[in-house]
C-alpha cells in the first residue's frame, strides 16, 4: 500500500505536476477542478442495463440476411471482452500514475462505467446467442478469431509497455505513460469502439436492432467522456512538461494510429466479407481514417489521411450526441432511476 512516507515526496512537494510520483490525497486546494467537473458530468449520465430492452431485437435478428447475421455475430464477439481490456488497463496502468485525487475520482467513475458496459454486453450475448456453445465461442473470440485476436494483441502490447512501471521517475517513463494513455483514448475507445458503433448505427439507419442502438447511445456518451478526460490529462501534462512532447513522441502516436486503423480495417474485412448492402469495406476504411484524423486533431497534430466521413448516419450521431455534449441539458442527461429515456429530442 502506498503511504505518505513511501511516496518519496514531502507534503509540500507532492503533486507539483500531474505525473509526479506519489499519491497526493489533498482535494483542497483543488489543483485540477476540470477533472472534478468531468466526474460530476459523468454522474449525470448514470444508466443501468435494465433500462435497455434488447428483447425488441429478437424479431429483427430472425430476418437478418446471412451476411448481416455474420456481421452481428462478429460484432458481439468483439463486445464480449473489449471493455474488460480497457478496465484492466485503467486499473493496472492509469490510476496509479495520475497524481491528483480529483482525477482519480473520475477514473473510479470510469471503472464503474466499464463494469456497466461489461454487464451490458454480457446481457447482449445472452439475448442474441441463446445457444450456450455459441456464447462460449464468442467469449473465446480473442483467442480464436484472427481479426479480433489482432486487436486484442494490439491492446496487450500497449498494456505491457508500461506494466513494469511503478513510478514515473524519468522522462522516458512519462512518455511511455502518455503513449499508453493516448493509445487507449485515441485508438481503442476512440477508434476500435467507434468502428463498432458505426455498424450499430448503420443497422439502426435501416430500422434494425433498435434495442442495441438504444444501449449503444449510453455507451457512446460514456466513451466520449472517457476520451475527453484522457485528452484533458494529455493537455495538462503538455502545459506542465512541454519537453515531453517532441517529434519522437508525435511520430510514435502517428504510427500507433496507423497500426490501429489497419487492425480495425482487417476486422471490417472480416465483418463485411460476405457483402452487406449499403456498407462497403472501402467506406469503412475511409470512415476509420476520418476518425483517426479527428483524434490527431484533438492532440494538435496534422491529419494523416484527409478522409471525409462517408457515413451520413454517423454525422447525425455526432450532432445528436457530441456537439452539445457538455451543455448538460436535462434532455441529454437523465439519472437512471425510473421512467424511460428518449433520444428524439432536438439537440
Amino acid at each position: 500500500m502506498t503511504t505518505l512516507e513511501n511516496t518519496g515526496l514531502s507534503s509540500t512537494a507532492r503533486g507539483h505536476a500531474l505525473l509526479d510520483p506519489g499519491m497526493d490525497l489533498t482535494l483542497r486546494p483543488m489543483r485540477y477542478p476540470q477533472f472534478y467537473d468531468r466526474f460530476r458530468d459523468a454522474i449525470k449520465n448514470t444508466w443501468t442495463v435494465e433500462e435497455v430492452d434488447l428483447h425488441t431485437d429478437l424479431a429483427d435478428l430472425a430476418k437478418l440476411s446471412p451476411a448481416e447475421r455474420h456481421l452481428v455475430n462478429r460484432l458481439v464477439a468483439f463486445f464480449a471482452t473489449g471493455d474488460t481490456i480497457v478496465a484492466n488497463n485503467l486499473v493496472l496502468n492509469l490510476y496509479e500514475h495520475v497524481n491528483a485525487p480529483e482525477a482519480r475520482l473520475y477514473l473510479s467513475r470510469q471503472l464503474f462505467e466499464e463494469a456497466v458496459h461489461v454487464q451490458f454486453y454480457l446481457t447482449l450475448l445472452d439475448t442474441y446467442l441463446p445457444d450456450e456453445d455459441e456464447r462460449v465461442a464468442a467469449f473465446a473470440a480473442v483467442d480464436n478469431i484472427p481479426s479480433i485476436r489482432a486487436k486484442a494483441e494490439f491492446c496487450y502490447k500497449w498494456i505491457d509497455s508500461i506494466s513494469g512501471l511503478t513510478r514515473l521517475e524519468t522522462k522516458a517513463d512519462r512518455r511511455g505513460f502518455l503513449l499508453n494513455l493516448i493509445c487507449f483514448a485515441a485508438c481503442i475507445e476512440g477508434l476500435f469502439f467507434y468502428g463498432a458503433f458505426a455498424y450499430v448505427y448503420f443497422l439502426r439507419s435501416r430500422g434494425l436492432l433498435n434495442g442495441l442502438a438504444s444501449g449503444t447511445n449510453w455507451v457512446f456518451r460514456d466513451e466520449s467522456m472517457h476520451m475527453a478526460f484522457a485528452f484533458d490529462v494529455v493537455d495538462t501534462v503538455r502545459r506542465e512538461e512541454p519537453d515531453l512532447f517532441d517529434e519522437t513522441l508525435f511520430t510514435q502516436v502517428r504510427e500507433m494510429l496507423r497500426e490501429a486503423v489497419d487492425a480495425e480495417t482487417a476486422f471490417a474485412e472480416d465483418l463485411l466479407i460476405q457483402g452487406v448492402a449499403g456498407m462497403s469495406i472501402t467506406d469503412m476504411r475511409t470512415y476509420l481514417e476520418h476518425v483517426a484524423d479527428r483524434r490527431l486533431q484533438v492532440l494538435g497534430l496534422p491529419p494523416i489521411y484527409g478522409s471525409a466521413n462517408p457515413f451520413p448516419f454517423m454525422d447525425l450521431q455526432d450532432v445528436q450526441e457530441l456537439s452539445n455534449f457538455f451543455e448538460r441539458r436535462v434532455s441529454a442527461y437523465q439519472v437512471a432511476v425510473t421512467g424511460t429515456v428518449s433520444f428524439d429530442e432536438d439537440f
